[in-house]
């Protein structure tokens, strides 16, 4: 698929051309582009042709604010409200330019960046972004979920000029994963829960938190389960049945910011308490910001994967 060049209309060009790239994490490490110089990275919405080391650049995904923080990247702009405790600095710092769904244009016009990075729940605001600067949709979803992570990080290094920073951030990841690969294998089942104050929904395979059950080779305790956004809306009947050897749980509330008595007035049922996994305690928390918001941010995955390692250890 052929480039989509983004450059015309930026605030300042520069010549120069783009370097051998030998890959990031499990393919090796990258060149760095010459300065001023245009690198293709993969997108939502394909390839795309960059400038390299943009000025006054903005963010309106929570995983890539979360992957560019650990890099060291300078943002100008970021969401006001930015869910996670490690991003909190980041209020002092840069200017605030809307939410997630509703970007502030008159404020983004002000800070006149030379790239917005777009994903997610802003997705559909990059046609109108597009109007005002060069705008990436870097959305990240589903069950190869972690591949793309990689591939953001290592094209956000490219970008910016840290591809050092990014091989680091790549290796500790990899380690990361592979701990909880480990001390998941061979331990049995797994259901993922999301609970919504008193509902919940089930998610397995080929739904936005499959990549669980992808990267760790962790068995679905049910297979065939909705794959659509939401997941697919279970009563504790359902769980009971499926008698799942472990659980895996995020607090929709809590990563959304409200503050509530967590997920254990829910599960924390005679239905559910009959349960393999409730019986021996084998229920894994996930953090819930992490994974419902900023799931591919490479600090998000690294603490889930490291939370789920320790999840399974401490059940041996």
């Amino acid at each position: 698929m052929a480039s989509v060049n983004l450059m015309a209309g930026a605030a300042r060009r520069r010549a120069g051309g783009g370097c051998a790239v030998l890959g990031l994490a499990l393919a090796g490490l990258l060149l760095t582009p010459a300065a001023g110089a245009e690198v293709t990275v993969a997108t939502a919405r394909g390839p795309v042709a960059v400038e390299t080391d943009p000025a006054r650049p903005v963010a309106l995904d929570i995983a890539a604010i979360d992957t560019l923080d650990a890099l060291g990247v300078d943002l100008a702009g970021v969401p006001a409200q930015l869910y996670l405790d490690h991003l909190a600095h980041l209020g002092g710092r840069a200017e605030p330019v809307g939410t997630l769904f509703e970007p502030d244009y008159e404020a983004l016009a002000a800070l006149a960046p030379e790239l917005i990075i777009a994903g997610g729940r802003s997705a559909g605001e990059v046609d109108g972004l597009a109007r005002l600067a060069p705008t990436i949709d870097m959305t990240i979803w589903g069950d190869d979920l972690v591949a793309q992570s990689f591939a953001r990080l290592r094209d956000y290094g490219r970008i910016f000029g840290r591809e050092d920073a990014a091989a680091e951030l790549a290796a500790r990841l990899e380690g990361a994963i592979a701990a909880a690969r480990a001390a998941a294998s061979g331990r049995g089942n797994a259901l993922i829960l999301l609970v919504n104050g008193p509902k919940i929904s089930a998610y397995g395979p080929g739904s936005r938190f499959g990549w669980v059950h992808t990267a760790l080779g962790i068995p679905p305790a049910v297979e065939g389960l909705d794959t659509a956004n939401h997941g697919q809306a279970v009563s504790f009947e359902f769980v009971h049945v499926a008698d799942p050897d472990w659980l895996i749980v995020i607090d929709r509330s809590a990563a959304i910011g409200e503050r509530g008595a967590g997920v254990s007035p829910t599960l924390g049922n005679a239905v559910i308490a009959e349960t393999a996994a409730w019986r021996s305690g084998r229920i894994i928390e996930l953090d819930a910001a992490g994974a419902y918001i900023a799931a591919g941010g490479v600090r998000a995955m690294t603490g889930m994967f490291d939370t789920i390692a320790a999840g399974f250890l401490a059940h041996r």
